[in-house]
């Protein structure tokens, strides 16, 4: 009997922590988002399958098994919009060509602006061009000569419009021209830019970087170093810059192994972080209220109209409160990312926005008042980088261009105009205003029954689409040559300045409109009625597996 029991015992002992591990396992997959996003090993297993295919000639405008005059419809506009590009780019599109094979980045954003089986055939006939020679206010100029409104906002940069932030750097370069690019040593006006930011931020102390991806690695290097954990958890959709620990899924080489990506606003995620003794630190970008759990939108995956949207600023706040509370419980350093939406919803930032206090904060873009920059905030005991009792133990951080004196002369630019009453103005009302303008001109494309719609978190927009539809990418281009200026990602992200007036606005709603109305007119949208986002999908996977398949492409292809 006795050996009965130490061996019952000896098996408990074995079984209960193996029960433990693996409840933990079922709560953390519970916690994950069920699409692709919140899957990042699956997702990145999937990428590596999907094989190349393209339409060409007729196919490419009979992707959905349009009618003949609808087909003929779509050719009669494609061929209608190059020669417009053709006449309105003929520079742009030449510099293009001549830079293509030298410059990587420009070769990735020429061939990712539509859904891959398209992209051969834009590429060849719809020629832009990316080269600018000025701007003004909210207007930009072209080098053929074509004036845009700016809906591009210079990813994120633009709060105030271009001939502030020219201001700035002007005042900037000023300030450091008798200094010059000496590295290492402060110009004196740092002083100003670290109180200022303190301030803004309520933290101790402050890091700059040169961008904010570096600023986030710092958070959460320090984080790491003052939890003596491992895991941080991001949420799924988020985007923290293009290092590995952050960017775990699609466009990745080698999966990080101590990062979990957990579904947002999902109280099975609070569940994870109340459980796992690893987790280091929380990264939250505020962005994703716009559109949780789903990645940033561009017109690349626009495969079908499943894009969505939709913002509550009072269910966004609950969920960081509770964020909050759980990690408090639990020890764990909760980083909010502002590289992006930093001073765009309110001059106290995100924080101030949302009523939440982070334990790290991230800025950059606009705080550089249009140079680069990365900057990091937090209170004494986690941004300090050594530990006294051990002079061995240090979280190493270095950054030769870090408190550059003319991007420090910039900020310094920046954030005194920042307090200025006429830039304090900006913000009075602004959820307001924005919210009433993106209401006025879904009220006028309903009016004309166009199935576009329009979703925002104040002066962020995405484009939605109402009717299941293939050729939805397609209207970036007619967007483009109504003189509206989009970034490579097409319709998923319209950036305004916060003090656009009435005036271009109302241009602005004009000129979509009727670039919507001619896409309609040209056929794009036709749908027969019958056909859902999941039968396009479907669709899709067999056009895959015929690809693979030689008697199958070759049907594929009549």
């Amino acid at each position: 009997m006795v050996g009965d029991w130490t061996f019952y015992a000896a098996g408990t002992a074995v079984a209960v922590p193996m029960l433990g591990a693996a409840y933990n396992r079922l709560r953390l997959s519970r916690a994950k988002h069920r699409s692709l996003a919140g899957h990042a090993r699956m997702s990145r297993r999937v990428a590596r399958l999907l094989p190349h295919y393209e339409f060409t000639g007729e196919a490419f405008f009979h992707a959905d098994d349009a009618p003949a005059p609808i087909g003929a419809l779509r050719r009669a506009g494609f061929e209608r919009l190059q020669q417009s590009f053709d006449a309105k780019f003929p520079r742009a599109s030449a510099l293009g060509a001549s830079l293509h094979d030298g410059l990587s980045d420009l070769q990735f954003t020429s061939v990712y602006r539509v859904p891959f089986p398209f992209s051969r055939q834009v590429r060849t006939h719809l020629r832009t061009g990316s080269f600018m020679a000025s701007s003004a206010g909210v207007r930009l100029t072209d080098v053929d000569g074509n004036e845009f409104i700016d809906l591009s906002g210079s990813y994120g940069v633009n709060v105030f419009g271009y001939d502030f932030y020219k201001q700035c750097i002007a005042e900037g370069s000023q300030t450091a021209a008798s200094l010059g690019p000496v590295l290492g040593a402060y110009h004196p006006v740092v002083v100003a830019n670290v109180e200022r930011l303190r301030r803004i931020s309520g933290m101790d102390e402050v890091s700059f970087h040169m961008s904010g991806t570096e600023a986030v690695m710092q958070a959460v290097r320090l984080a790491r170093y003052h939890t003596g954990r491992s895991h941080l958890v991001r949420f799924c959709g988020a985007y923290h810059g293009w290092w590995d620990d952050v960017q775990p899924g699609v466009g990745t080489p080698i999966a990080p192994r101590a990062t979990y990506t957990l579904a947002d606003m999902d109280d099975a995620s609070l569940k994870v972080l109340e459980r796992r003794r690893n987790i280091a630190c929380v990264l939250v970008n505020p962005i994703q209220a716009l559109h949780p759990n789903k990645n940033a939108p561009g017109d690349s995956a626009l495969v079908d109209s499943a894009r969505a949207a939709h913002y509550d600023r009072k269910a966004y706040s609950q969920w960081l409160r509770k964020l909050r509370e759980v990690c408090d419980r639990r020890g764990i350093v909760l980083i909010l990312d502002e590289v992006f939406v930093g001073f765009r919803l309110d001059p106290g930032g995100a924080q101030a926005y949302f009523d939440v206090r982070a334990d790290l904060v991230t800025y950059g873009k606009t705080l550089g008042g249009g140079l680069p920059v990365g900057v990091l905030c937090g209170g004494h005991e986690l941004m300090r980088r050594f530990r006294a009792d051990r002079p061995a133990d240090i979280c190493f951080a270095r950054g030769t261009f870090n408190a550059h004196p003319y991007v420090m002369g910039a900020m310094n630019a920046f954030l005194s105009k920042l307090d200025t009453p006429q830039v304090r103005q900006a913000y009075v009302g602004l959820d307001e205003r924005w919210n009433a303008r993106a209401s006025a001109l879904n009220d006028r494309l309903d009016a004309e029954g166009l199935p576009v719609r329009v979703a925002n978190l104040s002066t962020i927009w995405t484009i939605l689409y109402s009717h299941p539809s293939r050729y939805n990418w397609m209207f970036q281009f007619y967007l483009r040559d109504e003189g509206l200026a989009l970034s490579w990602v097409g319709s998923g992200r319209l950036i305004f300045t916060i003090d656009f007036d009435e005036s271009e606005f109302r241009l602005v709603v004009d000129r979509f409109v009727r670039a919507a109305r001619r896409m309609s007119d040209d056929g794009w949208w036709w749908h027969d009625g019958s056909t859902t986002d999941r039968d396009i999908r479907r669709r899709m996977l067999r056009e895959m597996l015929a690809t693979l398949n030689p008697v199958g492409r070759a049907a594929s292809d009549r």
